[in-house]
This record gives structure tokens, C-alpha cells and sequence, in this order.
């Protein structure tokens, strides 16, 4: 069975552990999310959940184990996923438009060195259209809503034309509108056989949003569809962090 076989799993560690600072984060961490519908990844802050996609990308150090995207070591893949992370680690100040961001997507495919041509300006275009940011694309990303600045991260990812998406925390501090516009377009995304992974925040929605979900909290606690994964004890263990972590994780 190859890769791109629709079984393969877009999304697979096993036996992962990552420090930081010389600091267990993520502790023999096994998951393998599904091929269909949309997966998110929960747990309370401090938990690893952003340390997951870094480990994965390869920008942060493994102590032990592997990560699996799309079948294949991220090397391999790379230009097959998008990654959009934490609106705080964003220079909002960079003098760049919300057509720039978008555009940032095709530099895999026409090269960092290259210029854009009006072929390519059209497709980011394409892409802020479809997150409904059309009549934006020529402000300063730092001038746009918290909202409407993850919908232009997101229309990079449409114009990469990405198979596999990382979002780390899309809704979190944004406006209703926005957050109903990335839901739509993700939907539209994972129908059209795209892979959706979200770091997400709120417990309340997420049986409405996803179709499986992880819970996290350094070791990986439960994995499933949100009616099964998310029981009581299983988020007594991961919002009670002293019962859960081993000795050398709660230092």
C-alpha cells in the first residue's frame, strides 16, 4: 500500500518525545488520525499540543520516536503541507499586504527568487477571495482584524494548494464572522479530500467543528470521535496535570 493511498493516515507519531530547554514536553506520544474528516488536537495550555506540529515539521528536536505525514517523513513532503501557527508569533508589523501573504503559498512551486507573475497574482487573489478578503488584498496585514489576519493565513495555504493542513489555534480571538468563514472553507476543503488538523481551544465546539480528536496533556490521553474521546475521566486527566505527567515532566 503506497502513501497516497486513501487509507494512509496524514497525521502519524509513535513513541514521540520532545524536549525543550532540556525539558520533556511531549513524553512517548502515539497518534494516527484519520484520513477523513477534520481532527483537532485539545488540551490545556503548556500541554505540547504547538510542540506536536513543530516536532513534526522538524522544528523542534526528538529525543525519540517518528512523525509520519501523508505517509512519508516530512522531508519528503514538505511542499504538500501548509502550517499556520499562533497568531503571537507573527510580526504583524512586517510591511507586507494581505496579496503578499497569500502569494507566500506558490514560492514552493515558482522558487523564493523568482518573480510573481500575473498568473500567480491571480491564484493568491483566488485564495483571498475564497476566504472572503477580496477587497483587502492591497492592506498591511497589521491593519486587518485578528480575524481577518487568519483568513489571509489561510489563503496562503489555498494558493500552496497544500494536501495537508496544520492550524494551530485558527479560532482563537477572532470575530464570529471569520470564525464561520474558516469553518466553511475548511469544510469545503475536507470535502474536496484535504486533510485538516487544528490545535483547538475550546471544548465546547468541538464536537461541532471536528470529526476526531486527540487529547493531549504531555502524553497522548485519549484519541477518537469527540463523543468517545471526550469523557469525563479523560478530562479529569488532562486538566489535572499533577495525576498525569510523569516524575520528569513535573518538575
Amino acid at each position: 500500500m503506497t502513501a497516497d493511498t486513501p487509507s494512509a493516515s496524514p497525521f502519524e507519531a509513535n513513541g514521540l518525545t520532545v524536549a525543550l530547554g532540556g525539558r520533556p514536553v511531549l513524553w512517548n506520544v502515539d497518534v494516527r488520525l484519520p484520513a477523513r474528516g477534520m481532527s483537532a488536537v485539545v488540551g490545556p495550555n503548556g500541554a505540547g499540543k504547538s510542540t506536536l506540529f513543530k516536532a513534526a515539521l522538524g522544528l523542534a528536536p526528538v529525543l525519540t520516536g517518528q512523525v509520519r505525514l501523508l505517509g512519508e517523513p516530512v522531508a519528503r513532503v514538505r511542499r504538500r503541507i501548509a502550517y499556520m501557527p499562533q497568531r503571537s508569533s507573527v510580526d504583524w508589523d512586517f510591511p507586507v499586504s494581505a496579496r503578499d501573504v497569500a502569494a507566500m503559498g506558490l514560492y514552493g512551486r515558482v522558487g523564493w527568487f523568482r518573480r510573481l507573475s500575473k498568473r500567480h497574482l491571480a491564484a493568491a487573489d483566488a485564495a483571498l477571495e475564497r476566504v472572503g478578503l477580496a477587497d483587502f488584498r492591497n492592506r498591511q496585514i497589521g491593519r486587518l482584524s485578528g480575524g481577518q489576519q487568519q483568513r489571509v493565513f489561510l489563503a496562503r495555504a489555498l494558493a500552496q494548494e497544500a494536501e495537508l493542513l496544520l492550524l494551530d489555534e485558527p479560532f482563537s480571538g477572532i470575530d464570529t464572522a471569520s470564525e464561520a468563514a474558516i469553518l466553511d472553507v475548511l469544510a469545503g476543503l475536507e470535502g474536496e479530500g484535504r486533510h485538516i488538523v487544528c490545535i483547538h481551544h475550546d471544548l465546547r465546539t468541538v464536537a461541532a467543528y471536528f470529526d476526531h480528536v486527540t487529547v493531549l496533556n504531555a502524553v497522548a490521553i485519549a484519541s477518537g470521535p469527540p463523543a468517545e474521546a471526550l469523557g469525563e475521566e479523560t478530562l479529569r486527566r488532562a486538566y489535572d496535570a499533577s495525576g498525569l505527567r510523569p516524575r520528569a515532566l513535573a518538575a
